[in-house]
C-alpha cells in the first residue's frame, strides 16, 4: 500500500482521541506518522484607536504556547510506546495562516488525517481542508466517528459525477479500492451524454477500475427532490459502506463558502469516514 507517510494535525485542546486514532490507523499499514500539534492564536483586542495589546492577551498567548509545548511532549510519549516511526512538530498559528502552516507539512505526506475531535471543530477542520486539499497534493481522510478508521475497507461508495475532482479522488484512493471486497460507483440523476457520462453513465469509470482489479457495482439513483448529500448518506447505509470516496469542491471555493455545497454538507453531516481528493 502506498500510504507510507500519514500527517495528523491534532488540536492542542483535543489531542488524546485524535492521536489514538492516528496511531491505530498508521499501525495497520506500517506508515510513518507525522503529528502536527496545532494551537490557533486568539486575535488581539481592538480598541477605539486601533489595535491595543493588553497584558491579559499577552498572558493568554504565553499560556497557549506553554500548553502547546506540553501537549507535543504528551504526543511524543504516546508515540514512543507505539513502536511506530514518527515525528512530532508543533505550530502556534494565527487563524488566517493556519492552513498554510498545515499545507507545508502536507507536502511531504501521502495522506492527511482528520480525526473525530478535529472534524467536530468546524474552524479547525476548515483550516486543515484549506491547507491539505488546496495547497498540497495530499488527499484527505476524515473520520468523524468514534470507530477506528481503516485503510482496508470492505465496502466503499464512490460519489461519481464525471468531474476532475472525482476522478482524482478515485486515482488517489486506488490502494483502498483494490483492497475492498465491493466498490459502488454511485451517481445521482446521471444523464447519458457523449461529453460527460457517455452513453451509459458509469461504464467508463467502472471499466477503468476493473482494469485495476477492483470489484465494481454501478448504482444510478434518482434524487426525487432529495439533496445529493442526503442521497449519498442513505445509499452508504443501504450498501453497508464503511468508507466514501469523493472529490472536494465542485464549485469555486468562494461559492462553496457562501452557499455551501455537497462537500460542506458532507463534512457537517458525515456518519462514516470520507476519503477526499481534489
Amino acid at each position: 500500500m502506498r500510504y507510507k507517510t500519514i500527517l495528523a494535525p491534532v488540536g492542542v485542546n483535543h489531542l488524546e482521541e485524535d492521536l489514538r486514532q492516528a496511531i491505530a490507523l498508521s499501525e495497520t499499514v506500517e506508515a510513518h506518522l507525522s503529528v502536527l500539534v496545532v494551537a490557533m492564536a486568539a486575535p488581539p483586542p481592538i480598541g477605539g484607536f486601533g489595535e491595543v495589546v493588553s497584558a491579559a492577551w499577552l498572558e493568554e498567548r504565553e499560556g497557549d504556547i506553554s500548553k502547546l509545548v506540553s501537549q507535543a511532549e504528551v504526543a511524543k510519549d504516546s508515540l514512543k510506546q507505539s513502536g511506530l516511526s514518527y515525528d512530532v512538530q508543533d505550530v502556534y498559528a494565527e487563524y488566517a495562516w493556519a492552513g498554510e502552516d498545515i499545507a507545508q507539512r502536507a507536502l511531504y505526506a501521502d495522506l492527511v488525517l482528520i480525526g473525530p475531535k478535529a472534524a467536530a471543530d468546524p474552524q479547525f477542520a476548515k483550516r486543515i481542508m484549506d491547507g491539505a486539499l488546496f495547497q498540497s497534493p495530499a488527499p484527505l481522510f476524515v473520520n468523524p466517528t468514534d470507530r477506528a478508521a481503516t485503510l482496508a475497507p470492505q465496502s466503499v461508495l464512490i460519489a461519481w459525477n464525471s468531474r476532475m475532482e472525482a476522478a482524482r479522488a478515485v486515482q488517489q484512493a486506488l490502494p483502498l479500492l483494490r483492497a475492498a471486497k465491493e466498490v459502488h460507483v454511485t451517481m445521482i440523476d446521471p444523464v447519458g451524454t457523449a461529453i460527460s457520462n457517455g452513453e451509459e453513465p458509469g461504464a467508463d469509470i467502472a471499466a477503468y477500475l476493473a482494469r485495476h482489479g477492483v470489484s465494481v457495482v454501478v448504482d444510478a439513483l434518482p434524487s426525487e427532490g432529495r439533496g445529493v448529500a442526503t442521497m449519498l448518506h442513505q445509499h452508504a447505509i443501504d450498501v453497508g459502506a464503511d468508507l466514501m470516496v469523493m472529490g472536494a469542491y465542485g464549485h469555486s471555493r468562494l461559492r462553496e463558502f457562501i452557499f455551501g455545497g455537497v462537500t460542506r454538507s458532507m463534512l457537517e453531516t458525515a456518519k462514516l469516514p470520507i476519503f477526499w481528493g481534489h
